[in-house]
């Protein structure tokens, strides 16, 4: 039996979950407006204590990575960190993108995702069901057609089959570039926003390839610099050609 803890805080909403073998047995939602790990931390302790289990009881950390809210993976990337120096649990890097394509209904053939990359871009990436690679029992197939990047949605769409379906928070905030197209699907927006319970049960089957990642090795996928780190290149650049 393996023990894990499945943190996911690259949207709007974040949560946790602890699962057994891949499976979720207990995941607590929440808002975001965090500015530090630490205050995730309370939520994990009521989970664990609500299952009976120890910190030191988890075996395997599944942390979503990106791409999505800057401060969001920061956070996550951190208590990920946190938690596996001090119990010793060994951590699984979990695609956001892939976790997003689980959202989509059992019909879907072909995802692309959308979150708001500002300035009429996204970070998107493309997904295909069976297109490539071995079905696995717990995840079932969505395989990466195009790796998350910085683009625009008409150009995204225009390289996709259809139909295809769209998922993510950034739908809202680029409806004037949809086409007329009727093979062009929004999901619910219910289902804009990735789960921890699929963070487990993806983590959980990752693991079980060897695909770990040591805590140094960690990080966030940005796609694109912060905002903040933009502008202060650009003053830098600027300032030197005075």
């Amino acid at each position: 039996m393996i023990r894990g803890l499945a943190i996911e805080t690259s949207g709007r909403l974040g949560s946790v979950a602890l699962a057994v073998d891949g499976t979720s047995v207990a995941e607590d939602r929440f808002a975001h407006g965090l500015q530090h790990a630490a205050e995730i931390i309370p939520r994990i302790d009521a989970l664990c204590k609500a299952q009976g289990w120890r910190p030191g009881e988890i075996d395997e950390i599944y942390i979503s990575t990106g791409p999505g809210s800057f401060t969001g993976l920061r956070i996550g990337v951190t208590l990920a960190k946190t938690l596996a120096f001090a119990t010793g649990a060994r951590i699984v890097a979990v695609p956001s993108a892939r976790v997003l394509a689980y959202n989509a209904p059992a019909e879907a053939q072909n995802v692309v995702i959308v979150l708001d990359a500002k300035r009429d871009q996204i970070f998107t990436a493309r997904l295909a069901k069976g297109a490539t690679g071995q079905a696995s029992p717990l995840t079932g197939d969505w395989n990466f057609q195009e790796e998350p990047r910085l683009d625009a949605l008409s150009a995204a769409l225009a390289r996709s089959p259809r139909p295809v379906h769209l998922v993510g928070e950034g739908i809202p905030f680029h409806s004037k570039f949809l086409p007329t197209d009727d093979g062009v699907i929004l999901s619910p927006e219910a289902n804009w926003t990735a789960r921890a319970t699929v963070v487990a049960m993806l983590g959980y089957d990752m693991a079980r390839q060897a695909r770990f990642t040591t805590p140094d090795e960690l990080l966030p996928v940005y796609i694109r610099k912060p905002e903040a780190e933009e502008k202060w290149e650009a003053a830098q650049a600027a300032a030197s050609e005075l």
